[in-house]
Formats: structure tokens, C-alpha cells, sequence
């Protein structure tokens, strides 16, 4: 069974979809990683993220095992992963890279990210798109910052991601958008365990269908 997890920035589907694959004991894929991975190469190379041809250069020669770097998972790698997911030769040599991953999966995978129900695997068993209101994604990010220690106001927190999510959505290729056949999660007002419950309730709820 292949999982796939859409959803904008800060909405919990990355939580979820790690959760779920350890509870059903498959692998599971953070596509949003490859993306600041990339992004992260093309700085390290002195490149600039706008520029296609570095971009696409690191996307080809892309390292699965540096993905466990930890200074990938802020939030300003985020933004800087969204610029990089704007350039369509980006996309495209990402692409095979996560079909390859669902495929060699036999015993089934979890993945993650903006277009996976859509345009990654478009056939997933299991589609779900994960959504929260602007605000309270804003405020998750803001005790993120806390938690790290940076000093960084709720109104840029929310600001920023209203600017990556218009980029997400406005982009020419593989927007963020949900499948015509996802199942859709608001979790505004749950916390983790809940939202991982409703999961398994709307999981269960198709299968039995």
C-alpha cells in the first residue's frame, strides 16, 4: 500500500505521515527534504537558488544519505526549498527519485509532500490532504523559532508562510493542490496524537468501503 501526505507548510502532515509509517512498519519519505537538500547544495556550491542550471545540477547528483542533516528541518530551509521547487528541470530530476523510492517498496510506503497524490504517485492507495488555518500553522512555526531560541515575531512567522504558500500554489508546475480523490484533515485544533488518530479513522473508513 503506498500512503501519500499532501499539505501546505506547518500543517502536521509531516508529523502524521512519519507516525503512520512507523505504525505500519514501512518506510517512509520526507519529499520535502529532497528539495532543501538541493537547495542547501546549490548554496554550498556558491550558487544561487534562482539559478536553474545549479539547481538542476544538485538535484541530479543529489546524496540520500546527507538527507538526515539536521539543518534541513527549519524553517528557513523551508522557504528556501520553495524557491527551488518553483523550477520545473528541479521537479523533473526529483521525479524519478521518489517513484523509484514508492516502487522498490514492496511491502508498501508513506510519502510526504506538496504533489505526491497528484503528480508523484498519482495511483497511491491512500491519498490525504492535510490541512490548518494560516494562523494556527503560523503559530506552531513561531514556538518552533522559541523553541530554538530564535527571537522571531508571530506576525513575520505568519507573513512568511502566506509568501511560501503563494509560491507553493501559484507555481507552473505541480502545484500544491489536493488530489480529486483525497481525503482531507483540518488539523487547527488537534495535536499530534489526535491528528494521528484521525488518520487511522479515515484510513480504516476508506479501506471498508
Amino acid at each position: 500500500m503506498v500512503i501519500a501526505i499532501d499539505g501546505p507548510a506547518a500543517s502536521g502532515k509531516g508529523t502524521v505521515a512519519k507516525k503512520l509509517a512507523e505504525h505500519l512498519g514501512v518506510p517512509y519519505l520526507d519529499t520535502g527534504l529532497l528539495y532543501r537538500a538541493v537547495a542547501r547544495d546549490v548554496e554550498a556550491r556558491g550558487g544561487e537558488l534562482e539559478d536553474a542550471a545549479a539547481a538542476v545540477s544538485a538535484a541530479q547528483s543529489i546524496d540520500a544519505q546527507s538527507l538526515g542533516d539536521p539543518g534541513l528541518r527549519g524553517p528557513l530551509a523551508g522557504d528556501k526549498a520553495s524557491i527551488i521547487a518553483k523550477i520545473p528541470a528541479v521537479r523533473a530530476a526529483l521525479l524519478d527519485y521518489q517513484r523509484n523510492f514508492a516502487r522498490s517498496c514492496g511491502e508498501g510506503a508513506v510519502l510526504d509532500g506538496r504533489d505526491i497524490g497528484t503528480v508523484v504517485c498519482p495511483e497511491a492507495d491512500i491519498k490525504i490532504f492535510v490541512t490548518a488555518s494560516d494562523e494556527a500553522r503560523a503559530q506552531r512555526r513561531y514556538l518552533e523559532h522559541q523553541g530554538r531560541g530564535e527571537n522571531v515575531a508571530y506576525e513575520v512567522v505568519l507573513e512568511d508562510l502566506r509568501r511560501r504558500d503563494a509560491r507553493d500554489r501559484d507555481r507552473s508546475v505541480a502545484p500544491l493542490e489536493a488530489a480529486r480523490d483525497a481525503l482531507h484533515l483540518d488539523t487547527t485544533t488537534l495535536d499530534a496524537d489526535a491528528a494521528f488518530a484521525a488518520v487511522l479513522a479515515l484510513i480504516a473508513a476508506q479501506i471498508t468501503r
